[in-house]
């Protein structure tokens, strides 16, 4: 019989999948908004296929509103964080969360070979440790 594998040694490309949402550095803050409500997402990426620059979440976009910068004049360049945080596609699930603790962020951006191939979410990690069993 096969032991099943605790959460925090599921591999992280176990959640990779669909397509990522990606915007051009000049797409304006309600793009973005429009964008992160009409897929259900937490965050969109900026860039090409070849290239991310940088990452815009929901709270960057309440922080923009909060500032009150013109939705529609505001880049996402200009509220996005261009300090990306990457981890290998062989990381486990724990590897990506104590990454995330460590640097504070709640998206982590998945390479193989220094390819771009995923996103990972809290959410997503949250979902392997809430459905999982293991305790806590």
């Amino acid at each position: 019989m096969v032991e099943p594998v605790a959460a925090g040694e599921t591999p992280v490309s176990e959640l990779i999948e669909g397509d990522v949402v990606r915007v051009s550095q000049d797409a304006s803050l309600i793009e973005v908004a429009e964008l992160l409500a009409a897929a259900n997402i937490g965050a969109v990426l900026v860039g090409d296929e070849t290239r991310v620059t940088a990452i815009v979440s929901e709270r960057d976009v309440v922080r923009a509103v909060a500032e009150r910068r013109d939705p529609v004049a505001t880049r996402a360049s200009e509220v996005g964080h261009d300090t990306l945080v990457w981890s290998d596609v062989t990381a486990t699930v724990a590897e990506v969360a104590t990454e995330m603790m460590d640097r504070y962020v709640r998206h982590v951006l998945i390479e193989d070979g220094g390819r771009f191939v995923g996103i990972v979410s809290a959410r997503d990690l949250l979902g392997v440790y809430a459905t999982s069993g293991d305790t806590w």
